[in-house]
């Protein structure tokens, strides 16, 4: 599933491209991914309209467009999902066997693809006001995080997956942000003292930042045209130089050794999620350390794959 840097490399693609474009025709293939919207209710509202601008909120593409009838701007919001993509095409090109919203442009289409149709092209916003603070943004700060752990007993790596308390983290970077700070994934959210919890909070936005480095300077497949490759989500573009590699350091690398210590990655299942940790460096019962705590290179782009000790990412 797609994470927030993920959806942040793709609204920075995408809001460009889409500037100032017109609706001309709206196509509804699968009425489901627009719930509670009606197909009926989407074609009325959107033709005619003009895209204004788009920006993102957690794991949310949020488009602005001006209807035809009124200076009153709409918001439509989308998400990718399990398996969704959004991506511009040629309007000549046949569409794809999954495409379940098309917005014709004029010579383009805006199409919104999904798979197994998880995702979401709606008019409908009240998903985004149930959402916690942006984990770059400014109200995401290490006193908000002590506070918001205080009281829960849930454990920390289930704890990071509530949208409610910070909004766009998966499973990926949740794995990697308590990797960085040394944190048991299994520890009790409120156990974690306010160290721990500072740790946490400057891991969670370096793993995030890097990330959105990573996929802002590698060519991506954004239509999904080179099949098998899920490099950052996307897959690689065609004409992408092969030296694109991306690195985490626990994520999908059971069995494999640590990056910091050699001791082998281990994989547990929380909340139907695979949890992935290196059970030295994060040891329930050790006090956390500072220095361990500061290891870096989660994520990068590398040009020189032989000086990059992590290993690439599982495809």
């Amino acid at each position: 599933m797609p994470e927030l840097p993920e959806v942040e490399v793709l609204v920075r693609h995408l809001a460009p491209l889409l500037q100032n474009k017109i609706v001309r025709k709206v196509r509804v293939r699968r009425p489901r991914v627009l719930a509670p919207t009606s197909p009926r209710r989407l074609r009325k509202t959107l033709q005619g309209a003009r895209f204004m601008g788009l920006t993102r909120r957690g794991k949310y593409l949020l488009f602005t467009l001006r209807p035809a009838d009124s200076v009153q701007p709409l918001l439509l919001v989308g998400h990718l999902g399990m398996t969704g993509r959004m991506y511009l095409a040629s309007a000549e090109a046949p569409l794809a066997k999954h495409a379940a919203v098309v917005l014709n442009l004029g010579r383009e289409n805006f199409v919104f693809e999904d798979t197994r149709y998880f995702g979401r092209l709606t008019l409908d916003d009240k998903a985004i006001g149930k959402l916690g603070p942006e984990p770059l943004g400014a109200a995401f700060t290490p006193a908000y995080l002590v506070r918001a752990l205080k009281h829960s007993a849930q454990a920390i790596k289930i704890k990071l997956l509530d949208q409610s308390l910070v909004a766009g983290i998966g499973n990926i970077y949740a794995n990697e942000a308590l990797f960085r700070a040394g944190i048991s994934p299994t520890l009790q959210a409120r156990t974690l003292a306010p160290e721990q919890a500072k740790g946490l909070w400057a891991a969670i936005r370096e793993v995030l930042s890097e990330a959105i480095e990573c996929g802002s300077t590698a060519p991506l497949d954004y239509s999904g045209r080179r099949a098998g490759d899920r490099f950052f989500y996307f897959g690689r573009a065609p004409e992408a130089p092969g030296f694109y590699l991306e690195r985490l350091q626990v994520y999908d690398r059971a069995g494999q050794p640590c990056v910091n210590c050699g001791h082998l990655i281990e994989r547990l299942v929380q909340a139907s999620r695979s949890t992935y940790f290196c059970p030295r460096c994060q040891a329930a019962d050790r006090e956390h350390d500072k220095e361990e705590a500061s290891h870096r290179a989660c994520f990068v782009v590398c040009r020189d794959v032989s000086s990059c000790q992590p290993p690439p990412r599982a495809l």
